[in-house]
């Protein structure tokens, strides 16, 4: 049987009996929830037993699931802890922290993570890659970086997390008077610009109005970037959403965000894999810069 077991269907498992949830097991792993319930059945078929039971109540682990979850995350460890320390071991330098940052990332804060490396006990070189949440997570997963800093808007399982930093959202629109707080209920009826879901502020605004019960009114198209964003706002499609680090001038009409009279905040997250020899160190860097 075990050489017929699928590696993805064994994450899949993984990742529902951590997040007890199928849509939010695909949410984390940046699938389909068709494609994880489907890998999910073929591996239970391998076993001759279902892992879940479904209801309208959640998803519970079946008594075979009870046994045999334990062994899959212990297995799925493992094999990340091998592949991570064999990169590690065989690298031509591994004096290096290789930190990969969602585009949503200020410079400020990867500033604050180059000071940080310099204080750690054992001084390393900071190589920094930015890239999407699917492609930091993947790189998390196959070993070809260390630590990542994103927004705390997905569930990640099997890493290490801490909150790290956090900065006030605004509501740019270019009839709107700058320093004039606008409350979220009234944002409402407003059409909405949205970069593509792939750093993390889409996800994060749209986990925001369903919290508070308000439908998103989103433009049809998406802009590449936040500087664009920042132009269609200009041409009058709507206006838009963003860290107030990401407004490229101080200048630009911009209003705060309030949700019952207070700062709407975005949480930044260090993650990072444990049980590897660098991860005391990646947690010191992670708590570094929490306190900064």
């Amino acid at each position: 049987m075990l050489d017929r077991l699928n590696l993805e269907g064994l994450r899949y498992a993984q990742a529902v009996a951590e997040t007890k949830s199928f849509s939010a097991a695909a949410k984390a792993y940046g699938v389909t929830q068709p494609a994880l319930s489907n890998g999910i059945a073929r591996l239970e078929e391998r076993f001759g037993a279902r892992l879940f039971d479904r209801s309208p109540r959640g998803v519970t682990k079946t008594a075979f699931g009870a046994r045999i979850l334990p062994l899959i995350d212990n297995a799925l460890s493992g094999l990340d802890a091998i592949t991570v320390e064999a990169q590690r071991l065989t690298s031509a330098d591994d004096n290096k922290i290789r930190l990969g940052v969602s585009p949503l990332i200020g410079p400020q804060l990867v500033a604050r993570a180059f000071s940080a490396v310099r204080e750690l006990p054992v001084p390393r070189d900071l190589v920094l890659r930015e890239a999407n949440m699917e492609e930091l997570r993947e790189a998390l997963l196959t070993g070809d970086l260390d630590l990542v800093l994103i927004p705390a808007v997905a569930a990640l399982p099997r890493f290490d997390h801490l909150i790290i930093d956090a900065e006030p959202l605004v509501v740019i629109d270019p009839l709107c008077q700058t320093g004039t707080p606008v409350d979220l209920a009234s944002t409402g009826n407003d059409k909405l610009i949205m970069v593509p879901d792939t750093c993390g502020l889409t996800r994060f605004t749209t986990d925001l109005f369903k919290a508070h019960e308000m439908a998103v009114h989103a433009y049809p198209g998406e802009p590449a970037s936040y500087q664009a964003l920042e132009e269609w706002v200009n041409l009058g499609l709507g206006s838009a959403i963003l860290p107030v680090s990401k407004l490229t001038s101080p200048d630009v009409p911009h209003r705060p965000l309030i949700d019952d009279g207070n700062e709407v905040e975005i949480f930044y997250e260090a993650v990072w894999k444990s049980g590897t020899s660098m991860a005391p160190d990646l947690r010191l860097l992670a708590q570094d810069l929490a306190a900064r």
